[in-house]
């Protein structure tokens, strides 16, 4: 339990700081425009806290800003020389509709839109419809009750069902929180609370000495997501960077095991894993930062400008340039995202979904060993093949839902960056984690699970449906092989050395 409370203290930290965020604002210059009064605002905006994103240059002249919710006074002291609205496209088409007023005599309208929060029975209707998965939520009772008066096999089942409509939920709400907050900070949120479940489950793994569970969930998440649901294979470089991370420990090993003690080498392996898990928690939020504030820049300014033109030429008759069209077009395309529930309640539901995949997880947890001895499996299978389906059910759905709709790209991005948290967050966390609790989590993989890595992330890609058919059947055979894989071969630091010694964590 004290692992539960640890938990929940970092995620009330966490949403918390997130909660007030940043609203995106459209700064229209009134005539006459000159580069002073465009410092001016900008000096403004950054006094108050605020960001200027963009310049608007298509025939107008305007800054796009993100301010501090709220915004402590600044949008009315820039209503005195400027024109101040929102970046929405349903409220720039309604500001077109109306022929009379200006820009600024619309503003307490438009911001009373946008500050009207969903209703709480709003909100727990998004959630109840959220997903057809949670009709699974009748399972959670029925988990806890097995713990004290049911046996351990039906305890597993029913808190395994259990975890997949609340990763589903925890998804969503981190989703409705990250509406609230920039771009960065949603990032963040999504990435943190995206894997909350594999963090919580691998947490509780380790504080009861499940290293092999651990390693092979780790493992299994990878190979789900990049063989089950991609269908199509990826060389890309953060994914190689964290596979090699994984061969680096068994090579070493490999290369060493005549001239070292056993001692020495499991010194030296925690070591190397543990400065590597520090390297990729560095590269990994490097990446985020690439991701959120570099990469997609370009993509939003077109989106950004066309709002900003839709705001800011109301009332002018003039023809669209062949940007402006391409702008608009792009805008048409794009769905109104808007938050569901109101605020307090999100952070709510985030906090009660995490308590109780937590407590289903920790029951869970605590029915492998039995489960593994009635059952005639391994802890490789269960950690490899099972714990993976329950952390990672409603990405899939998500992901074959949307690649059956032809939404390729984002059925796409919804594997790939799973599969990217996993190998360089979730991972090297766990071994963080492990050194904090005194237990010997390495990135140390026997060389069988190591080589199934590799394979799956080296294999050529394909992009029709024998190709995936047939990485769905490369998927099942190793789900065979590892049913029958015994833990006296796994389990890396702690089960057998190549020698047949055994060491002892």
């Amino acid at each position: 339990m004290r692992t539960t409370l640890f938990l929940l203290f970092l995620i009330f930290t966490v949403t918390y700081t997130a909660a007030e965020g940043f609203t995106t604002y459209i700064v229209g210059l009134k005539e006459p425009i000159n580069q002073a009064k465009i410092n001016k605002v900008k000096e403004d905006v950054i006094k108050s806290g605020g960001q200027v994103l963009d310049e608007i240059n298509l025939g107008l002249k305007g800054i796009i800003v993100s301010l501090p919710t709220p915004d402590n006074g600044i949008v009315q002291a820039l209503e005195v020389n400027d024109i101040v609205d929102f970046i929405d496209e349903d409220r720039a088409a309604s500001s077109q509709e109306q022929p009379s007023g200006s820009a600024a005599d619309r503003v307490p309208e438009e911001k009373k839109k946008k500050f009207k929060n969903p209703s709480v029975t709003q909100g727990l209707m998004a959630i109840v419809k959220s997903s057809w998965l949670n009709v699974l939520l009748i399972c959670i009772p029925f988990g806890w009750a097995s713990h004290f008066v049911w046996s351990p096999t039906v305890t597993f089942v029913f808190n395994f069902i259990a975890i997949i409509p609340l990763a589903k939920l925890l998804g969503f709400v981190t989703e409705d929180i990250a509406l609230r907050t920039g771009e960065v900070i949603g990032g963040l949120l999504n990435a943190t609370f995206g894997n909350a479940v594999e963090l919580i489950i691998s947490i509780i793994s380790l504080s009861q000495n499940l290293v092999i569970v651990v390693q092979a969930s780790m493992l299994g998440s990878i190979l789900s997501n990049s063989l089950l649901v991609l269908a199509a294979q990826t060389s890309a470089s953060l994914l190689f960077t964290s596979v090699v991370s994984l061969l680096l420990p068994a090579a070493f090993y490999g290369s060493t095991i005549d001239t070292e003690s056993q001692d020495v080498e499991r010194t030296d392996i925690l070591d190397i894993s543990r400065g590597t898990a520090i390297i990729l928690l560095i590269i990994y939020f490097a990446y985020l930062i690439f991701q959120f504030l570099q990469a997609p820049m370009e993509a939003f300014k077109i989106e950004r400008q066309s709002s900003a033109i839709q705001l800011l030429n109301n009332n002018k008759s003039q023809d669209d340039t062949e940007e402006q069209i391409q702008a608009h077009q792009i805008v048409e395309d794009e769905e109104e995202e808007s938050p569901v529930m109101p605020c307090w309640m999100a952070l709510t539901s985030l906090l009660v979904l995490t308590v109780l995949v937590a407590v289903s997880g920790e029951f869970l947890v605590s029915a492998i060993e039995s489960v593994v001895e009635q059952w005639h499996i391994s802890e490789t299978f269960v950690g490899l093949i099972l714990l993976p389906i329950v952390a990672n059910a409603s990405e899939h759905i998500t992901a074959i839902t949307v690649a059956w709709k032809n939404k390729m790209d984002l059925a796409l991005g919804v594997s790939v960056g799973s599969s990217m948290q996993i190998a360089l967050l979730v991972t090297p966390i766990m071994v963080i984690v492990g050194w904090g609790i005194n237990v010997d989590m390495s990135l140390f993989f026997n060389i069988y699970e190591t080589a199934v890595l590799f394979a799956s992330v080296v294999m050529g890609g394909k992009s029709n449906w024998f190709g995936g058919l047939m990485l769905c059947a490369v998927y099942l055979i190793i789900a065979v092989s590892f049913f029958y894989y015994p833990d006296a071969a796994a389990g890396g630091l702690d089960g057998p050395m190549p020698n047949g010694t055994t060491t002892v964590a």
